[in-house]
């Protein structure tokens, strides 16, 4: 069936979904009252075009500027650069850090067309130059591209008042932060290396 083979391609495309979960979402889907379908395409349509990048930080908001960055309790002083929100979530469910972030959305890809002006750059330093920032910690997923941006980012920021860390190993080469469980990121948080 036509009508069929296209659900299931939608939802194929999605990340982690294979051919099979996508077979299994589509007849749920197909197995659910009107109401239902409508409830779950509303919710997806409202929150695409609600949901965009916080103007401080370019982490998810649904405001202008992100409950994090409006927060008073945060340490101001420290900014944690994170290649995206999912990582910024996966930090913030740890709950032992209390400092700013900054999402640069995705990393230097050079293969896949990601350069340095595609990053969310001049924002970060920005923000170093307009407020009293003591340290940025470097949390990015510890894969070729990732130590890439960091050697980057460590350079370009070297000339400014800061101090520069990194989270500490402890994460697999390789992995995404994401995925990684609570402990581990805190540790990876509290164990982070000046970066020389």
């Amino acid at each position: 069936m036509k009508k069929l083979d296209e659900l299931i391609n939608v939802f194929a495309k999605l990340p982690g979904i294979g051919r099979k979960s996508a077979m299994r979402i589509a007849f749920d889907i197909l197995d659910k009252e009107t109401y239902e379908i409508e409830n779950m395409v509303n919710t997806i349509k409202t929150a695409h075009e609600t949901i965009k990048p916080c103007s401080i930080c370019g982490n998810l908001t649904e405001n202008e500027i992100c409950d994090i960055c409006i927060n008073e309790k945060r340490n101001k002083s420290i900014i944690c650069i994170v290649e995206g929100s999912r990582d910024l979530i996966a930090f913030e469910k740890s709950e032992t850090y209390n400092g700013l972030y900054h999402v640069l959305g995705g990393k230097i890809d050079p293969l896949n067309g990601v350069t340095i002006d595609d990053l969310n750059i001049d924002k970060l330093l920005k923000r170093i130059n307009d407020n009293k920032v003591d340290e940025i910690i470097l949390a990015l997923n510890p894969d070729l591209e990732g130590e890439t941006t960091a050697l980057y980012l460590t350079r370009t920021l070297r000339h400014k008042d800061v101090k520069i860390s990194k989270i500490a190993s402890g994460i697999p080469i390789g992995s995404n932060i994401e995925f990684i469980d609570t402990a581990t990121l805190s540790k990876s948080l509290e164990g982070r290396k000046e970066v020389e």
